[in-house]
């Protein structure tokens, strides 16, 4: 299981997580990334997903490092 972390201070909502993982991010209507409400834990910011290898690429290609894989 992959935690998924945004910090929503630090994303500047440019969307390259949401291009490269679109099955798991989304931009909010604040323009902030979030998770998608299928794998949401505590609140859009935080989730929990299995076998999705994209999320690693979303993390990776985040400019502003907002994104914790763990």
């Amino acid at each position: 299981m992959k935690k998924i972390k945004i910090d929503q201070e630090t994303c500047i909502g440019c969307g390259a997580c949401e291009s490269t993982c679109p099955e798991v991010f989304v931009l909010s209507a604040q323009a902030k990334s979030t998770v998608v409400k299928e794998y949401r834990t505590k609140n859009e910011d935080e989730g929990e997903v299995e076998d999705i290898g994209c999320v690693e690429e979303a993390e990776d290609g985040c400019p502003v490092d907002a994104i914790t894989v763990s």
